[in-house]
Formats: C-alpha cells, sequence, structure tokens
C-alpha cells in the first residue's frame, strides 16, 4: 500500500460511500419506475380550447370575487374593485337593510335630556346594563334643572354599576349645569354646542343628533362599528375619528345614522368580537377577514376587526 493511502472503511449505516445501486431482482411492480424514452407526448391544446380559470368558475363565484376583492385592476379575467367601490358599498348596505330594516337605538330614553345621560353612561359599558340603571335615576332627577342641582358625589351610587362612576357622574352634572346655563335648560341641536358640555365627544353628539334630532351629522362609531367597518374593509383606520371620516365619504349622508344603529345591532347580533357567527352572516360571502370563524371566500390576511 502506497504511503499515505487510506483503506476505505465500511459506513456505519452498512452501505460503501459512493456504491452504486442496482436494481434488485423481482421487484414489485407497485415500485416507481424510470419514465419510458417511448411515451407518447401528449396533444398540444388548441387555441380555442384554452379557457381562464375566471371563465371555467360558476358565475356566482366570479360576481363573489368582484365583490369582495380589495384592489383595482384585473385577475383572471375577472374585474377586481376596491372595497371601498360604490356598488360593493351598496351590496353592504343592501343586505344590512334586508337583516335590519327597522332597528334604532337600543338606549331607552324618552327625550334627548334621557338619551345624553343614557349615551354618556353607555361608555365602557353595555346598553342593557344602562336601561337598567337609568329608570331609577330619571326618577330621582327628571330633568337637567334636578341634575344640576346636585354634587356628583351624591349621584355615583346611582350609577355605580354602570363602571367608571366617578368620572360619569362628573360628566352628567356638569352637563346639566351647562345646559341650565347657557342653553335654556335644553339639549343643544347644533354639534358645535354639544361638544362644549363635558363628557360629550362626536360620537355622543352622533347620538343625540341623529337618533333624537333626526340630524345626519356624522356617523356613530363604537367598538361594534370600529371592529366591523374595518372587517368589512370599508376603513383601514385605527382612530375612531378617522373611522368616521372614512365611512362619511362612502355611506350616503341619509343613510349615516341608520348605517350606524345597523351595524351596531349586526356587532351585538352576530359578528361579536370573539368567534364572531360567521355561519349565519349575510355579509359572509363580500367579507374576508381573517379573523372569520368560517367563509366561502377567501380570507386577507392583513385585515383584522
Amino acid at each position: 500500500m502506497a504511503r499515505g493511502m487510506v483503506p476505505r472503511q465500511p459506513s456505519k449505516s452498512g452501505k460503501q460511500a459512493g456504491a452504486r445501486r442496482t436494481p434488485v431482482r423481482g421487484a414489485s411492480p407497485l415500485q416507481k419506475q424510470p419514465a419510458s424514452k417511448n411515451r407518447m407526448p401528449k396533444p398540444p391544446v388548441k387555441s380555442h380550447e384554452k379557457t381562464s380559470p375566471s371563465a371555467q368558475a360558476p358565475q356566482h363565484a366570479q360576481n363573489r370575487r368582484v365583490l369582495g376583492a380589495p384592489l383595482t385592476g384585473r385577475k383572471g379575467g375577472a374585474t377586481i374593485v376596491s372595497g371601498t367601490a360604490p356598488e360593493r358599498v351598496r351590496e353592504v348596505l343592501k343586505r344590512l337593510d334586508a337583516t335590519y330594516p327597522d332597528v334604532t337605538c337600543a338606549l331607552t330614553h324618552a327625550s334627548a335630556w334621557e338619551l345624553l345621560v343614557a349615551t354618556i353612561l353607555s361608555a365602557q359599558c353595555t346598553d342593557e346594563r344602562v336601561n337598567k340603571t337609568t329608570p331609577e335615576l330619571f326618577r330621582k332627577y327628571p330633568t337637567p334643572q334636578a341634575l344640576a342641582r346636585m354634587e356628583p358625589e351624591q349621584i355615583e351610587g346611582d350609577i355605580r354599576s354602570t363602571g367608571f362612576f366617578r368620572n360619569k357622574a362628573k360628566s352628567i352634572v356638569g352637563a346639566a349645569r351647562k345646559i341650565v346655563s347657557e342653553f335654556g335648560g335644553q339639549v343643544p341641536q347644533e354639534m358645535e354646542q354639544l361638544l362644549t358640555l363635558p363628557g360629550v365627544a362626536r360620537k355622543t353628539a352622533n347620538v343625540v343628533l341623529g337618533t333624537w334630532f333626526k340630524k345626519n351629522e356624522g356617523v356613530v362609531v363604537d367598538t361594534h362599528v370600529s371592529r366591523i367597518t374595518r372587517r368589512l374593509e370599508l376603513t383601514m383606520q385605527d382612530a375612531p375619528e378617522k373611522i368616521e371620516q372614512d365611512l362619511m365619504q362612502i355611506v350616503p349622508r341619509e343613510r349615516w345614522t341608520h348605517f350606524s344603529h345597523q351595524v351596531i345591532w349586526h356587532g351585538r347580533k352576530l359578528c361579536v368580537a370573539r368567534m364572531p357567527k360567521c355561519v349565519d352572516c349575510p355579509l359572509e360571502t363580500i367579507c374576508h377577514a381573517a379573523d372569520k370563524t368560517w367563509g366561502t371566500v377567501e380570507i386577507h390576511k392583513n385585515v383584522i376587526g
């Protein structure tokens, strides 16, 4: 043996490194065989027989893709429209009308003042809890004048169950005093004036103006509206004021208040925050949210309510 040469050692697996594999006689016919060189080639597809994926898809599937896609352009032979395209928004509104034709504000009230107080109390609280709290509150303090004479600490016990009762008590008493001193004891009917009241931001002002005074000055954006409009790709914003501006651009003004109530009811009934009831949702075929629990259309991974 030449100097420096090391004999090849058997591998631990029992197979020699670099050894050629030879077929075993009597191999099973199920073993994969190499492709035959004499295999007949497939006949070429004639040009008139070629069809696009969209042409092969049923018509309802094409329509569903058109209404639901998020971008503008063409794909697979079908026109793709924006999530806020007029035809898609009209379809959303049409389905909401069919499902929630006569809904209104869920807060029990008999006057603009009662609605204002109830809306202030509804922050971080369910409407059901507010409706259980306000009857006794309004029995004891039926008017802004009655509450204006109170100190916030005196009504805290009446609204404790709604949460954040100290801040809410200050807002309600403060709003009552300003209404009495500056607006003659009447809830103002203008957005600018309402926003000067303690505890009143655009959401509360929109509820009062739209529900009681029938003035569409904006869209009510609560947690339901924020979640659902993002799931439906009607907005990609997170801040309520920016969501409202987006919705005001695509929803007809005469529908702003009714649209808000419809979406809020939809959020309570079906499109809940956790485990939405997608299987029962009338908007499912045009909703591509990534947090859906059931679906018949593709999801968009970046869309979450």
